[in-house]
């Protein structure tokens, strides 16, 4: 597929807010797409200029893929109405894309399924390999930075116990990375990957993750390039609660954490080394992000991931330090695949003087795949390609996976969870990763792992009294919403099937959940209920005989009349006190 001449044209009416220099190619056909939608110059070049491309939370997706924003990204207190809690018209209007653009449909979920369509798919390391090139050439010692969730997210990814995105990695350029659905590989793994594969190629840092017995640290906590006469110190920070969102066993003799102490002083180390730029190479999340830049000095930039919020704008943040006038831009480079952040700096005299930041959407259809990527991507999948494509069954409605609560693909989980395993309720993790498929589209085995390719699969089966439930439920709700971004320890809300519920954000811990009901009756306290799940944390998961939440979902799909999956009925909380929140389509 290839739009239109009109239609780029509006690509490039809209693309001045990215600040991508396109006027010039206002009269191009679509075959001149390329050249125009990615044609940004540099801040400079030579002397003082530093640029770094970024990329992160692609979850291990070689090609090129359809992924919906959310329509529900809420902030609550400070961060309410905020930069990365607004979503559809609220993002476009703060942002200035123009509504039914190519830049809206990569940034928004706004009329997804016929914007999809009508623009493609996006991201692809093919493409993106293009891309960097691209970016690459023109800003000569230019870094290409991967934040992390690369590993996983994809059936071979799982199967090659990610080697196939190790390689591609390495194909691709990145220079430095840190990490988080990494770990869930194991700390061997890991070790294995870092010290063979990267050793001499790629830097992975991460100043957070030291041993558990004498705090010594596992990894580079930063390291020092010079750019064009500019010395820059990246830092990395791994996901600070990867003991707590998945199973401490992988990691056990790690641990992790926040400790902006010892970023502080990991960045005075770095500055005293004569690094005149600092930036933070962070998977965080957004909200973590934007405190943090306001208590640790001498940082000039962060980039982040966790969050997979794509943000247009680099949010400048007061640190109350010396360095470029006290602010470190706060940054967020989306997932998929489906973006590159190119963030140009120029420093003088020791220190940030000018930036600019672009967030530039990897539109496949417009982007020619580079054929050394291309190759490798056939290489590695070419053992697995048969039993990938095999389609299990063909949906009637969009599924897609992004948002604080159900979206349709954990919907179809939730109900097969309960079906085939007979249970009344069903919760399945907050994951934010997971391609997104139309209308009619094959539902084939590659594209139900990308829902479900972990290393602790195992699908349970557990009585829970409706006080627990309220327990868990509180407690995830506590993990999303506590109004303390540093306590904010993962995903989304669980999803869930079967009941209903209210629920209040802005509720006091432990009071934000409301009105629990099964099948229009009151969830009893002290009554036990059968609950179906997935992804459980404990080590001996793997030994009690649950079986894989993938053989669960595909005996449904096969099971479907017709091989047909209806739409799904998105079982969504009743929120209270959310009206006029931007957050909030």
């Amino acid at each position: 597929m290839t739009i239109s001449r009109r239609e780029f044209a509006q690509v490039l009416a809209s693309a001045s807010v990215a600040g991508m220099a396109l006027s010039r190619w206002a009269e191009a056909d679509a075959a001149s797409a390329e050249q125009g939608l990615y044609d940004l110059p540099p801040l400079g070049t030579g002397a003082g200029h530093v640029s770094l491309l970024h990329m992160t939370d692609c979850h291990a997706q070689l090609l090129p893929l359809h992924f919906r924003e959310p329509s529900v990204n809420l902030g609550v207190a400070g961060m309410a109405g905020q930069m990365p809690h607004l979503v559809g018209e609220h993002l476009l209007k703060r942002t200035g894309v123009r509504p039914g653009s190519a830049l809206a449909h990569a940034y928004t979920f706004i009329d997804f399924e016929r914007a999809a369509r009508r623009y493609g798919r996006v991201g692809g390391f093919a493409h993106l390999a293009t891309l960097v090139k691209r970016m690459k050439a023109s800003r000569p010692g230019a870094l290409l930075l991967d934040g992390g969730d690369t590993w996983q997210g994809s059936a071979t990814s799982l199967w090659t116990n990610a080697q196939d995105m190790v390689d591609a990695c390495l194909a691709l350029g990145v220079d430095v990375m840190t990490g988080h659905w990494e770990f869930t590989f194991g700390m061997e793994r890991v070790k294995q990957i870092v010290e063979r594969d990267f050793k001499g190629r790629l830097d992975f840092v991460a100043q957070n993750v030291k041993t558990t017995d004498f705090g010594d640290p596992v990894f580079a906590p930063y390291t020092l390039r010079e750019i064009n006469g500019v010395k820059l110190a990246i830092v990395g920070q791994a996901f600070p609660y990867t003991p707590i969102a998945n199973p401490r066993h992988l990691v056990r003799d790690w641990e992790f954490g926040i400790q902006d102490q010892n970023l502080q002083k990991v960045v005075d180390e770095a500055r005293a080394q004569g690094a005149a730029l600092v930036v933070l190479l962070s998977h965080n999340g957004m909200d973590v992000d934007l405190k943090l830049a306001g208590r640790v000095r001498g940082l000039d930039a962060i980039l982040g991931g966790h969050t997979h919020d794509g943000v247009p704008v680099a949010v400048p943040v007061a640190n109350g330090g010396p360095t470029a006038g006290g602010t470190t831009l706060v940054t967020n480079a989306g997932s998929n695949g489906k973006f590159l952040g190119v963030l140009d700096l120029h420093a003088q005299g020791g220190k940030l003087v000018n930036w600019r930041y672009r967030l530039l959407p990897v539109f496949a259809n417009q982007l020619r795949p580079d054929p050394a990527m291309q190759a490798l991507i056939d290489k590695v999948r070419a053992p697995y390609a048969s039993k990938l494509a095999e389609t299990l069954a063909v949906t009637d409605g969009l599924l897609y996976r992004r948002g604080n609560f159900n979206g349709s693909w954990d919907q179809l989980v939730c109900d097969a969870l309960m079906d085939v395993r007979g249970a009344e309720i069903a919760f399945s993790p907050g994951f934010r990763w997971g391609t997104t498929l139309l209308p009619g589209q094959a539902i084939t085995r590659e594209l139900m792992m990308d829902q479900l390719a972990i290393t602790y699969p195992h699908a349970t089966v557990t009585e829970m009294t409706g006080e627990f439930i309220k327990t868990v439920l509180e407690d995830v709700a506590d993990n999303l919403f506590n109004p303390d971004p540093y306590y904010q320890q993962g995903g989304d809300m669980v999803r869930v099937g079967g009941m209903s519920y209210a629920l209040n954000p802005t509720a006091a811990m432990g009071s934000r959940i409301s009105d629990m009901r099964l099948a229009g009756k009151p969830i009893e306290a002290g009554k036990r209920y059968k609950v179906a799940g997935w992804a459980p944390v404990a080590e001996d998961a793997a030994s009690a005989g649950h079986p894989p939440v993938w053989d669960v979902v595909e005996g449904w799909l096969k099971s479907r009349p017709a091989g047909r999956v209806s739409p799904r009925k998105i079982n969504t909380p009743r929120l209270i006190g959310m009206q006029g929140n931007p957050g909030l389509a």
